[in-house]
């Protein structure tokens, strides 16, 4: 029997340096190196610098004042309203079209301000909360209504159902309490004062009607 080892035999097993993540990163680094060789310097440099489409000059008609404001692409009329034209009454609450907190009216229909790109509201006439109180004029009937109900408790989704309700107001001026819960469907209140808001609601419709005020 011989004492020598058989040459033929496998060696005994080690540990492999390999790993996926290994593999992974040498295969980044290697298109990283293909990828900038291919490229120019001034290319390369141009890349690692953008970030994203620049801010643009807009117009937009808010409450009947032709507002300038420079603003990215992606910007919501929300955001357009709140951060750069200072008109702050439309709350963001969800941001995710659901709450209403944010609602304003575009061409005289309800809208979420936070589901609108501020661009595509470029030469719409846009109507915020502030609309109903503006230039010194009596405010909207709706407004007293919900003072009159208790309407309201924290005041995040109050000025979107105010606009809301304005908005249903204006196109049904004998509503029902059954109309009113439908037609306000889209605005949620956290603190569950919808028994108010409909009574408003109907009190101001009644006070449209008759072209006077209620104390």
């Amino acid at each position: 029997m011989s004492s020598k080892k058989d040459r033929s035999s496998p060696p005994p097993d080690k540990k492999s340096n390999f790993s996926r993540r290994g593999f992974i990163q040498g295969a980044g680094a290697g298109a990283t190196v293909l990828s900038t060789a291919l490229l120019s310097e001034q290319e390369v440099e141009a890349a690692q610098s953008t970030s994203g489409p620049g801010a643009v000059d807009i117009s937009l008609n808010v409450n009947g004042s032709e507002m300038k404001t420079k603003v990215e692409p992606r910007e919501t009329l929300l955001d357009t309203l709140r951060n750069h034209l200072d008109l702050t009454a439309a709350k963001r609450v969800c941001d995710r079209g659901t709450c209403g907190a944010c609602t304003v009216m575009m061409d005289g229909k309800v809208v979420y301000g936070c589901t609108v790109l501020a661009i595509d509201a470029v030469g719409r006439k846009i109507e915020t909360l502030e609309s109903l109180t503006a230039n010194g004029r009596k405010p909207h009937p709706i407004i007293q209504a919900f003072v009159n109900n208790e309407a309201q408790q924290c005041g995040y989704c109050t000025p979107g159902f105010v606009m809301a309700s304005k908005g249903f107001l204006d196109r049904n001026a004998n509503p029902t309490m059954e109309d009113v819960k439908k037609g306000l469907g889209g605005n949620l209140c956290r603190c569950g004062t919808y028994m108010g808001i409909r009574k408003a609601v109907l009190e101001a419709a009644d006070v449209l009607k008759t072209g006077g005020a209620r104390a």
